[in-house]
């Protein structure tokens, strides 16, 4: 402990506040306490019982700062600003930022619309949700608006306004809209459709249900059969909807469930939510922070989560008690303007609901760790069985693989494709023209491509390390290399290699696609791994990428060339023109179906050039 530490701490406090914890000037934990004089000085005490990230954390600590504050509200309120806005290293974050999507309902318009919304604004509008996926949100607004008959379309229809010139939409024909755009319905008569869809996001669908009822009966007792047939499946509409949410025993409130489970280094906080006694979604959000403290993950989880988040419900279970609960309720209740209960219930059917919350996070996490099993046999584990299958002392970290494309010689490209520990490395793949081949000869388009790549490759590498950095790019050379193609292919690839100086020559293997077989350089005779070796199927993934790229890149060039010729033959229009066409109208075939005046829009395009160019596509 430095003096400037012991300064501090005999200059601590008997008062609530927030403390910064630094390490070189770098913000590395941010906590609060209700007393900082004694909270602080405990993260030095030598006799404390630290778990092993605090015990981290303070070996780093060199100096700290304090903010004082009146009460433990303020300092709760203070710590999550400062959390969210610094985001240290030791403390518990919540990694989800994803955003929610909502219903919004503009109650402003004379025909209001629900509409899909990612973000809460404050423009006077309704908003229901959050929701766990937009797929949930469409089918809502789907089933509502054909159940209540209101419009979808983006027209601002105004009460008063002359009727559209245009014939009502389909919907209409359906009977899924009443048409006010055509002036066939008065807002006084569009509002309790509204109401009736803002009961339903409400949670008041028992509600709705009697209302409806009770329409359908007078309508039949009026004669008014059409509509009570009408309402009837309106009824039905709405009951096959509530039939997908799981109803339980417990009181038609909304409550959210919280139950927090250790996975490794991170905590998972699984998320049922509740509204109207209904499990309407659920949510697990994986924390950063020492998966032993289950209690400050959660406590941590409910003041990052709730911060931000635009509903609060009137009840929140958790599975473990929190430091701080009634400081997260008062928190939680000025926030919601009403009262907020925050439980851990021991028993009966809210118990039942923390149980059913701890189940879902721990059967997440059993799938999370054999998907990880499964990702690391796909890769670190295919390229150990790749190593023994074909010799090699240590598993390759970077394989490479190369393919030739041409057609008919023309237009020879190939593609080098890359993998780090068995995953693509997309940003390191590359094309290349060959320069050098005359023909349809991929045994000597193969060999240019190595030897140019290997060539530059190795003065990089030398470069960088006369630097004293790290090899990148070109200069981080392959420990493995695929040659698409038999023993033919090999030996060209070999001979062009070999020609390079270099300290260390990469191994490299062939693969042939007629029967799978491996061919390596000192061995006649190919080795035919199990079809079902995840070593094969590696290989296979790299041969089957690097083709692909050098077709794509191939057709690319063949469209380019075939724009070049098709323009370079009408007279009057240059590189200069081409290129503005080309700018100008994106592709061949808008060019070609422009007439002159829109010709003449693109820069530079004179009418003679214009009608030049019409004439060339339609004559």
């Amino acid at each position: 402990m430095n003096e400037t530490l012991e300064f501090k701490l005999s200059q601590l406090p008997d008062s609530p506040g927030v403390y910064q914890m630094k390490s070189h000037g770098e913000l590395i934990y941010v906590g609060k306490a209700v007393s900082l004089k004694n909270r602080v000085r405990q993260y030095f005490h030598h006799s404390a019982a630290h778990t092993p990230k605090v015990q981290a954390m303070v070996e780093r600590i060199d100096d700290f700062e304090i903010i004082l504050c009146d009460t433990e509200l303020e300092a709760l309120i203070l710590e999550c600003n400062l959390i969210k806005r610094y985001r240290p290293f030791y403390n518990i974050l919540l990694k989800d930022d994803k955003q929610y999507p909502y219903i919004r309902l503009d109650l402003n318009a004379d025909y209001p619309t629900l509409r899909f919304a990612r973000r809460v604004e404050k423009d006077g509008a309704k908003y229901f949700g959050p929701y766990m996926g937009a797929t949930m949100v469409r089918e809502v607004l789907d089933m509502l608006n054909k159940v209540f008959s209101l419009r979808t379309c983006k027209q601002d229809i105004r009460f008063g306004d002359p009727p559209a010139k245009h014939r009502p939409c389909l919907r209409y024909q359906m009977g899924q809209c009443l048409a006010p755009c055509q002036g066939g319905v008065l807002p006084g008569a569009y509002k309790p459709l509204v109401d009736q869809a803002v009961a339903f996001l409400s949670g008041k669908q028992d509600q709705l249900l009697d209302s409806l009822r009770q329409q359908m009966l007078e309508a039949s007792k009026a004669l008014q059969f059409e509509r009570a047939a009408a309402l009837r499946d309106r009824i039905q509409a709405v009951e096959a909807l509530l039939q997908k949410q799981k109803a339980l025993s417990v009181e038609g409130e909304d409550r959210d469930v919280l139950c927090a489970v250790p996975d490794g280094a991170l905590v998972l906080v699984q998320a049922l939510f509740l509204r109207g006694g209904k499990i309407v979604g659920s949510e697990r959000f994986p924390l950063e922070g020492e998966g032993n403290d289950l209690s400050e993950s959660l406590q941590m989880f409910v003041l990052q989560y709730y911060d931000a988040a635009p509903f609060v419900p009137r009840e929140i279970l958790l599975s473990q008690d929190v430091e701080d609960r009634e400081v997260l309720e008062a928190l939680l209740t000025e926030k919601k303007g009403s009262r907020v209960h925050i439980h851990v219930p021991q028993r009966g059917e809210k118990r039942r609901l923390v149980e059913m919350a701890c189940k879902n996070a721990q059967d997440e996490i059993k799938k999370r760790n054999e998907q990880f099993i499964r990702q690391r046999q796909r890769t670190l584990g295919a390229c150990e069985e790749l190593a023994r299958a074909i010799g090699l002392e240590q598993p390759p970290r970077r394989i490479e693989g190369y393919d030739i494309s041409n057609t008919q010689g023309t237009l020879s490209v190939a593609s080098q494709v890359v993998m780090i520990d068995g995953v693509p490395a997309k940003s390191e793949y590359r094309h290349y023209r060959i320069k050098t081949v005359v023909g349809p000869n991929d045994f000597a388009s193969m060999a240019e491509v190595i030897h140019r790549r290997f060539t530059r490759g190795e003065r990089e590498r030398l470069e960088a390390l006369a630097q004293g950095k790290t090899p990148t790019g070109f200069g981080d050379l392959p420990d493995l290399v695929l040659i698409d193609g038999g023993p033919e292919q090999l030996k060209y690839a070999l001979e062009a290699v070999r020609q390079v100086p270099m300290e260390r020559y990469p191994p490299m293997f062939g693969l042939a696609k007629r029967f799978e077989e491996i061919y390596l350089p000192d061995r006649q005779d190919p080795i035919r791994l199990d079809r079902h070796s995840e070593a094969l199927r590696l290989i296979q993934r790299l041969r089957d990428e690097a083709h692909r790229f050098a077709i794509t890149h191939h057709k690319k060039l063949r469209g380019q060339a075939a724009v070049r010729s098709r323009l370079e033959s009408i007279p009057g229009v240059g590189p200069a023109r081409r290129r503005a066409l080309l700018t100008h109208f994106r592709n061949m075939d808008q060019i070609a179906a422009a007439s002159v005046e829109q010709l003449l829009e693109a820069p530079g395009m004179t009418r003679p050039a214009a009608e030049a160019v019409y004439r060339a596509f339609h004559s």
